[in-house]
């Protein structure tokens, strides 16, 4: 197959010149503290991107084997030529949504995500802060594979995909035009993504285009302003709790846990999910001697 460009390489002078620009225009044109910078913040952040480039590479080991024997294995193939990369590109960015919206709704995979929502900043360092687990995230392409699109080029496309989200976490941009809004992520939609109140959680989780979640009923348009972070926040700026505080918790919920439905249920259903209360044993009534 012809060699596709490292998207994610080429793309580093412009993250910087965005970054810099980006900090430039907050301090000359303050809005809210939570789309500025503040240094320990965005030095765990773009630490924590430094770090997923490290273990990404870790993970691409076992992840490429089972790939590349997947696309051995059968016997279609999907060629790289100028019309193929586009619709590839389409159908990554389906199942990216369902990646997305898995690792927001089943705690082992929020457990990798978190990490991403753990800022309660959000600049354009905060697109930086990505998790060291992401060993999670291949299960969710291994259609794409099947259906003989070549592991290299299921790359560049998570590649792009990862690219075009870095400009879309800043509140320097307001709103995009409507036909822009209505099909593709932006700020706006975005800034929804990163929230922590109720009517904001678990929405938004298009990479590239937001139609899935209008048509998959997760779509939710920005109308009050976003409090980002997690609904319970964490208080620590060292990147490896960063990485692995979920981890930890759900550690400590298994051990506290009184049967297997519950460790279960601590695993692989939301992360707010608590086991069922029991019920509340009835009124002895008294008696008294006639």
């Amino acid at each position: 197959m012809p060699n596709l460009p490292d998207v994610v390489l080429w793309s580093i002078p412009a993250f910087v010149l965005l970054t810099v620009i980006e900090m430039i225009s907050v301090r000359i044109h303050p809005d809210d503290e939570a789309a500025g910078y503040e240094a320990k913040d965005a030095a765990t952040s773009v630490t924590m991107g430094l770090g997923s480039l490290v273990f990404d590479l870790l993970w691409k080991i076992p992840i490429v084997a089972v790939y590349t024997a997947i696309h051995e294995l059968t016997p279609l193939r999907v060629p790289v030529l100028w019309w193929t990369v586009p619709l590839m590109l389409l159908a990554q960015d389906f199942f990216y949504y369902w990646s997305h919206r898995g690792h927001h709704v089943i705690r082992i995979l929020w457990a990798c995500h978190v990490v991403h929502h753990s800022s309660r900043r959000f600049n354009l360092t905060t697109a930086l802060r990505q998790p060291w687990t992401s060993l999670t995230v291949w299960p969710f392409y291994v259609p794409l594979i099947a259906c003989g699109v070549h592991p290299a080029a299921l790359a560049f496309c998570s590649s792009a995909n990862l690219v075009y989200q870095f400009w879309i976490h800043t509140e320097r941009i307001d709103k995009m035009p409507r036909w822009f809004e209505s099909v593709l992520n932006t700020p706006s939609h975005h800034r929804v993504h990163h929230a922590s109140q109720g009517g904001y959680l678990d929405r938004n989780f298009g990479g590239i285009l937001i139609v899935w979640d209008r048509l998959l009923g997760s779509f939710a348009a920005e109308t009050e302003r976003p409090v980002y972070g997690l609904t319970k926040n964490i208080h620590t700026y060292n990147p490896l709790k960063v990485a692995t505080h979920e981890y930890v918790a759900i550690a400590k919920d298994l051990k506290a846990a009184g049967s297997w439905r519950e460790r279960a249920g601590r695993v692989f259903r939301g992360p707010g999910w608590q086991p069922a209360a029991p019920p509340a044993a009835a009124p002895v009534e008294e008696t008294t001697a006639a």
